[in-house]
């Protein structure tokens, strides 16, 4: 195997990363908040706080989990808040006390919840007040025993938050509910009282349950460890060295931190760096996100096509033209070429690639800053990680052949939550296999060819046919489904679901209703055809392939 891509890199960034036996996630933040105590930590909706508040703040909320909720080290506890200063410190503070973490998207509908916590066996959940009536829904059928609820405005000064709670309310989106709740601001108060037990936490220790889809269509959770965590934010810290200033740089985080990427890159990596880390809880309407580059001076920011391409397209974006940034970073889905072009030509800063997973933690690949890199290039392996592709067997491919991705590295997960199958499937001889067809260049460029899977990207969301498949044909008046990709221009992919009929009175109106009680919003077919049959293999398995060939025949 060849490392050509070592020749590759700047100058001053490490071939190889150390990472401390004697720390975790939580003193990797403790201690850069007691070296920048005094600067902005998050912003927040116009509120600010200090890396001093952040860290006193998560304290007393690890207090109030580790004595009123009974959370020990191991046990489970479920985020599910959009980017609102609460998130960061529910995270931290399950993490002093050895807390495994559950992200979890708040547009999940009750079906999706209940199989997130159910699998997880989640003991807490901290959730947004807008979100109560979905998990009153399934609550019953989970573990969960002690909800930590918290509002939009809880962490803005008093009139503010008083005056987005009444407007909420009056607009009918705090929904009634019977649970037993526990305010989020109670339990900071509560625990600020109580003796707190800081509980440290080993490198091979879980941190995070990060969800993901499969080939399957069963949404299984990642086990990432301290040490993986860990290796991710100091290989991104490593490749980020030369233009990155600590303690000066501001964050643009409109990408959500239930997220694996913003979770990682925005929060614990460029955090950790002394950053001011600006979160915008609603970045659409775009007009949003172009606020926060009106108001701060924004020098790192991380984004999907979509949100770039949008960007693009907003004339008071383009009027502005800010020229602060220095780092730009796209992943989650791939970068159009036209819209990277477009964006360095208002900006003049361009945007830089990368690749990774859920289960790597997630980064394991990125273009280099200081140059120019080949088009469509994913860029280099991350210091400390071996890339390859290979053929089915395993036997790496010739230079410039497409095979399978994998990778090797220690932010790579220890597998997945109680499925050692799919783990033995995913993970061999310490080898990551992706499921993306890829290729390399001569000089250490990787890219990716095509998705092996059938896999449907909206807006940098995973969307796994199987799921929608099986919701589909749920329906008592649906034969058959089948659901795939199709482009889109304003979400990268759409997807697209080819019904057969059981009950010819079957209309497409309900099954977007159908589909609104049952599935997030980004996993809802967009588009529906009603066919007379499905394309199938000789033993019976629908062809989404021939579908894909229709779609691009009648293009």
């Amino acid at each position: 195997m060849s490392h050509s891509w070592l020749q590759q890199y700047p100058a001053n960034v490490n071939h190889e990363i150390e990472i401390p036996e004697d720390t975790d996630i939580a003193g990797h933040i403790e201690a850069t908040c007691r070296q920048y105590a005094h600067k902005t930590a998050l912003t927040c909706m116009g509120a600010d706080i200090t890396y001093r508040q952040l860290d006193r703040m998560a304290t007393d909320f690890a207090a109030y989990l580790q004595n009123n909720a009974g959370i020990e080290k191991g046990d489970r506890v479920a985020i599910m808040l959009p980017n609102v200063i609460q998130f960061p410190i529910s995270l931290i503070g399950a993490q002093k006390i050895g807390g495994i973490c559950v992200n979890t998207n708040p547009l999940y509908t009750p079906r999706e919840m209940k199989h997130q916590f159910k699998d997880s066996g989640a003991k807490v959940i901290v959730i947004m007040d807008l979100f109560l009536d979905k998990l009153e829904e399934i609550i019953g059928d989970t573990d969960i025993k002690h909800v930590i609820v918290t509002s939009i405005g809880d962490q803005l000064p008093a009139w503010k938050g008083l005056l987005i709670g009444t407007v909420l309310k009056i607009k009918g989106l705090i929904p009634k509910h019977g649970l037993t709740v526990h305010k989020f601001k109670d339990t900071l108060q509560i625990g600020s009282t109580k003796t707190f037990k800081r509980v440290v936490s080993q490198l091979d220790d879980i941190a995070v349950l990060q969800y993901t889809g499969g080939t399957t269509g069963v949404s299984k959770g990642a086990m990432l460890t301290q040490r993986n965590v860990i290796a991710n934010v100091l290989q991104i810290q490593e490749w980020a060295k030369p233009y990155i200033l600590r303690g000066d740089e501001i964050i643009l985080t409109a990408l959500p931190l239930y997220h694996i990427f913003a979770l990682t890159v925005n929060f614990l990596a460029f955090l950790t760096l002394g950053g001011r880390m600006v979160l915008l809880p609603k970045p659409v309407p775009i007009e949003n996100t172009v606020k926060a580059f009106k108001k701060y001076r924004i020098t790192v920011m991380t984004g999907v096509n979509t949100l770039f391409n949008a960007l693009n397209n907003n004339e008071e974006f383009q009027k502005l033209a800010p020229r602060d940034l220095k780092v730009a970073l796209a992943g989650g889905m791939a970068l159009q070429s036209k819209v990277g072009k477009d964006f360095q030509s208002i900006t003049g800063q361009p945007v830089t690639e990368g690749f990774g997973l859920t289960e790597a933690s997630p980064v394991t690949h990125c273009n280099p800053l200081h140059v120019t890199p080949p088009p469509n290039s994913i860029g280099l392996p991350l210091p400390s990680t071996e890339s390859k592709v290979v053929d089915p067997d395993g036997n790496e491919v010739e230079m410039g052949e497409v095979g399978e991705l994998i990778v090797k590295g220690p932010q790579v997960m220890k597998g997945y939550w109680k499925r050692e199958d799919e783990t033995a499937k995913t993970i061999k001889d310490g080898w990551l296999w992706t499921g993306d067809m890829a290729k390399a260049d001569s000089s250490g460029y990787f890219y990716i060819v095509d998705r092996k899977k059938d896999m449907i990207l909206v807006s940098g969301f995973n969307v796994y046919p199987n799921e929608v498949e099986d919701v589909l044909a749920s329906h008592p008046k649906v034969l058959e489904a089948a659901v795939i990709g199709v482009e889109s221009s304003s979400s990268g992919e759409s997807v697209k679901a080819f019904i057969v009929k059981k009950d010819e009175s079957l209309t497409e109106d309900e099954l977007k209703e159908y589909c609104t009680n049952n599935l997030a919003g980004y996993k809802r077919p967009k588009f529906y055809a009603f066919e007379k049959e499905l394309p199938k293999s000789n033993v019976g398995k629908i062809l989404r392939r021939e579908l894909r060939e229709n779609i691009k025949k009648e293009a």
